[in-house]
């Protein structure tokens, strides 16, 4: 199952599963069905894992072009509040966001393409997050938008955040020039 949303370019998948007495299978990503789902070709080029305290908020994070990366996202462990932040300064959704929420349980994935910001809350202790990118990781070119910036307005479902000193001195969107 497929949810497209009034941000253009989200998609959120649910994975068919299949349960029975042993557990559970689903295919977590086929490469022909992910085109299709998106409309184009895309190559995912790398896989990241994080592993996160209950109450870790992780975001709003972005990489500037040409090093900029799609990723579609996923828990194999725990659950998240997964927050996508539309930074494409020709869009009519600029500034807006989607949060979802994503799980071991609930096995759905999230597809957020350039020009995006991303960040998610940990609402489970240990909480293991899979991020297939479509870019390589590049120092140099990494930018982020303040967590709580009041202007974004997004409710992480977490009482005491615990972030990155890199996180507690991003930009607010007032401030912010989009490179997208």
């Amino acid at each position: 199952m497929i949810k497209k949303f009034n941000i253009k370019g989200l998609v959120l998948i649910s994975n068919r599963i299949f349960k029975d007495d042993r557990g559970l299978f689903f295919e977590s990503f086929n490469q022909d069905k992910f085109n299709e789902i998106v409309g184009k070709p895309i190559t995912f080029v790398q896989d990241n894992i994080s592993h996160s305290k209950k109450g870790v908020v992780r975001g709003l994070h972005f990489q500037k072009p040409p090093f900029a990366q799609g990723k579609l996202v996923q828990v194999l462990k725990g659950s998240v509040i997964d927050v996508a932040v539309d930074l494409r300064k020709k869009s009519p959704t600029y500034g807006q966001h989607i949060a979802v929420e994503l799980s071991a349980e609930n096995n759905k994935m999230f597809w957020v393409p350039e020009g995006f910001a991303h960040g998610f809350s940990a609402l489970e202790e240990n909480t293991i997050f899979s991020y297939k990118c479509t870019n390589f990781y590049h120092a140099q070119s990494e930018g982020s938008l303040l967590w709580n910036d009041a202007d974004l307005n997004i409710d992480w479902k977490v009482e005491q955040p615990i972030l990155s000193d890199k996180d507690l001195i991003s930009e607010k969107l007032t401030t912010f020039v989009s490179p997208f």
